[in-house]
C-alpha cells in the first residue's frame, strides 16, 4: 500500500469510529405526556401497563386502561395511592398464583 491509500483508510476509519453511538433522535419519547394521582379500584382495571425508564424515555410509566370506556390514564408511580394500588394488585396475584399452579 502506498501512503496515500494508508491515509485514506486511516481518514475513513477515524470517521466512522467518531460516528458510532450517536443516538437517531435527542429527544426523549415518552408514552405519558400527562400523569395523575388519583387512586384507580383494581375492579375497573382492564389493564395494567408498567413500562421501566430506558434511553427514550427517563422515567416509569404507569399506565391503566379502564374496563368500561377503554380510557388510558397515566398514573404517577411515585404517588402513595398509586403505589397502594400496585400492591393490592400484587397481593390478588400471588393469591391466584399458587391455584393456578397446582391445576397445571
Amino acid at each position: 500500500m502506498d501512503q496515500s491509500s494508508v491515509l485514506i483508510f486511516c481518514l475513513v476509519f477515524l470517521t466512522l469510529s467518531g460516528t458510532q453511538g450517536i443516538p437517531l433522535s435527542r429527544s426523549t419519547r415518552c408514552a405519558c405526556i400527562k400523569i395523575t394521582d388519583r387512586s384507580i379500584h383494581p375492579k375497573l382495571l382492564e389493564k395494567l401497563e408498567l413500562i421501566p425508564a430506558s434511553l427514550s424515555c427517563p422515567h416509569v410509566e404507569i399506565i391503566a386502561t379502564m374496563k368500561k370506556t377503554g380510557e388510558k390514564r397515566c398514573l404517577n408511580p411515585e404517588s402513595k395511592s398509586i403505589k397502594n394500588l400496585l400492591k393490592a394488585i400484587s397481593k390478588e396475584r400471588s393469591k391466584r398464583s399458587p391455584r393456578n399452579q397446582r391445576e397445571a
